[in-house]
């Protein structure tokens, strides 16, 4: 950001501060209020919000377990669920469905019209802990296990009927049920990420934009040299040189840290701009002036003006954590199967026949495109909303 809409922000700060008839309106109000005509960004809100509800419930809503396989359903295609039977609207249903072998060694799935299975609802299913913490087995639908064990005897193989929304993988797992799951590390990772760049970033930028001199020096030539180097294969450097055998649980957090350490140091720089131009400020030479310390003055008066920047800058930054993570968990250095990402998901998709073949295995890559592209858009959205030129028009 250069010096010019690093005034214009504060500028915007204080023009909207005391505006309208003796109404004070913040500069979070005026942003907030253009945002929600930006039906874009809104939009994408909503997306992200659907998504991240979906996380939370994602035992209860996926029919099964990340790790319940049927080796029998390899790569069986996506189910079809009926709701007419006989000419006349019923509850949802699927037919048993057998395999057998055509002239190429190729799977022939074939459906058993004198056997349907209801869908049903509240289901009993794989056993769950809600939220991490109550005990459940029910599932929002799936099929009953009982009725759904049996077999047909029409085809050369008989297996028990299973439902795929979206088809299973090399493993006759369902797809649908791991992308649920595999959203918790894909959707979490950058919001954990942008959280621990955010702190870094914040501190050594405030820290360093305030007392300027060798503090400064020192702070951005440690930016500057995390900065040159590639930053992807430095994730790949750092992941490498850690024990293979660790748990997902550890990958995690350590993807984490890696990626956090990667990304604060321009973050840092842009801060530390922005508090350059705010440390000369009215306010915070008369909070100097009356003796307040200078780690006070940086964290009530220097950071708080830099948060609207932060917000929009943190923001956009999201789909960068999500694809690194899946880069890494593609080549095998991220979350390690049975765990579920959408990452490792796509090491199904590794091969142009599979794709071809079984083309729901791309659906973890919609799913990362759907969620990088709704970051995007309410980046832009907030970027365009708290920009300081249209909220001094905006103010005065």
């Amino acid at each position: 950001m250069d010096d010019d809409a690093r005034e214009d922000w504060v500028e915007a700060e204080s023009a909207a501060e005391t505006v309208g008839a003796g109404r004070p309106r913040s500069l979070w109000r005026l942003g907030l209020r253009r945002l929600r005509r930006h039906r874009l960004a809104m939009g994408a809100l909503y997306i992200l919000a659907a998504l991240y509800g979906v996380m939370v419930l994602a035992d209860f809503l996926a029919p099964y377990h990340y790790d319940n396989e049927s080796r029998q359903h390899s790569y069986s295609p996506p189910t079809p669920v009926r709701f007419v039977r006989d000419g006349r609207l019923s509850r949802p249903y699927v037919y048993a469905r057998s395999y057998s072998f055509d002239e190429y060694r190729r799977r022939v799935w074939v459906e058993d019209h004198s056997r349907p299975v209801a869908v049903r609802f509240l289901v009993k299913g794989d056993p769950y802990k809600l939220f991490g913490l109550v005990p459940a087995d029910r599932h929002l639908f799936g099929l009953d296990r009982a009725e759904a064990s049996g077999g047909t005897t029409t085809a050369t193989s008989a297996v028990p009927v299973r439902l795929y929304l979206v088809g299973a993988d090399s493993r006759g797992r369902d797809v649908f049920s791991r992308l649920l799951y595999g959203s918790r590390v894909s959707l979490t990772i950058g919001l954990a990420g942008v959280a621990a760049t955010f702190v870094l970033g914040m501190l050594v930028g405030g820290i360093s934009g305030y007392f300027v001199g060798k503090t400064d020096a020192v702070a951005m030539r440690v930016c500057e040299m995390i900065m040159m180097m590639p930053s992807f294969y430095l994730m790949l450097a750092l992941r490498s040189a850690l024990p293979p055998e660790m748990s997902s649980v550890q990958v995690y957090f350590l993807l984490v840290v890696i990626m956090s350490f990667i990304g604060w140091a321009g973050f840092a720089r842009v801060v530390r701009g922005m508090v350059l131009s705010i440390r000369s400020q009215e306010y915070v030479l008369a909070a100097q002036a009356i003796g307040t310390g200078h780690l006070a003055i940086i964290v009530r008066h220097v950071l708080p003006n830099t948060l609207s920047y932060a917000i929009v800058a943190l923001t956009l930054s999201i789909p960068g954590y999500i694809l690194g993570e899946s880069a890494l968990s593609l080549l095998g250095l991220g979350i390690q199967d049975p765990q579920s990402s959408w990452g490792n998901m796509l090491s199904d998709a590794m091969s142009i026949s599979d794709i071809s073949f079984h083309p729901w295995i791309l659906v973890p890559g919609v799913a990362i495109f759907v969620t990088v592209m709704a970051y995007n858009f309410l980046g832009d959205g907030l970027r365009d909303a708290f920009d300081p030129r249209g909220l001094t028009r905006e103010a005065g």
